[in-house]
């Protein structure tokens, strides 16, 4: 009784695949911000230094406005600068997160030529991490703003380092605007099927009518 309840609520989950994709950090001791954003949702910990060599996925289950999600988490790596995502990862991902330093520019110049390079038909958002540091900013909140304007797309500054509600609302925010747009596909999806069939009804008594013998 009690295993079967179980599968039940599993099967009940809504899976929601995100991408993190970001640049690739500068050294072993400049951990890569994007994996410092993703551990810090997975764990609630904090890492101040990650060897990132490969490509990660992880799943993890949370609770979204209490109802249970399960999150399939891809931490990109890429091997430079100059290795930007390919399309097939905008096709995986429910959602996407670009990540950048704000103490950084040039992982801000990265996220602006990987969208450039991914065309995602999902939702997006834009996050800037290490607000903490503001003595090193090189990247100010307006210019994020009006690039996720550019990108059409929400945007939001965190501190992987400090934040952890922060870190984990910018992924529940991601998840709403996933589970949202499905919930339209699939009214749009259902209003199409029911109009198809209200015409056919339509057409189908036309023809019979006129089918009617005639006195």
């Amino acid at each position: 009784m009690t295993s079967r309840g179980i599968r039940r609520k599993k099967s009940s989950l809504s899976e929601v695949k995100v991408a993190v994709i970001g640049a690739p950090s500068v050294g072993k001791s400049d951990v890569l911000c994007i994996t410092a954003l993703t551990v810090r949702f997975l764990t609630k910990r904090y890492i101040g230094e990650y060897d990132h060599q490969q490509d990660s996925k992880y799943k993890h289950e949370a609770l979204l406005d209490g109802e249970p999600i399960l999150f399939e988490i891809l931490d990109t790596c890429p091997k430079s600068l100059d290795e930007l995502p390919g399309n097939e990862i905008a096709q995986w991902a429910d959602g996407l997160f670009l990540v950048y330093s704000i103490t950084d520019r040039e992982s801000f110049n990265y996220v602006r030529r990987a969208k450039q390079s991914l065309h995602p038909d999902v939702p997006l958002t834009l996050v800037g991490n290490k607000a903490d540091m503001v003595h090193l900013r090189q990247v100010s909140p307006e210019e994020g703003e009006i690039l996720a304007k550019d990108f059409e797309c929400s945007f939001a500054e965190v501190a992987a380092a400090e934040q952890v509600n922060q870190v984990g609302e910018v992924f529940h925010e991601l998840c709403r605007d996933v589970l949202s747009l499905r919930k339209r596909a699939k009214h749009s999806l259902l209003d199409r099927m029911l109009g198809s069939k209200s015409a056919y009804r339509v057409y189908s008594r036309g023809k019979s009518d006129s089918a009617l013998p005639k006195d």
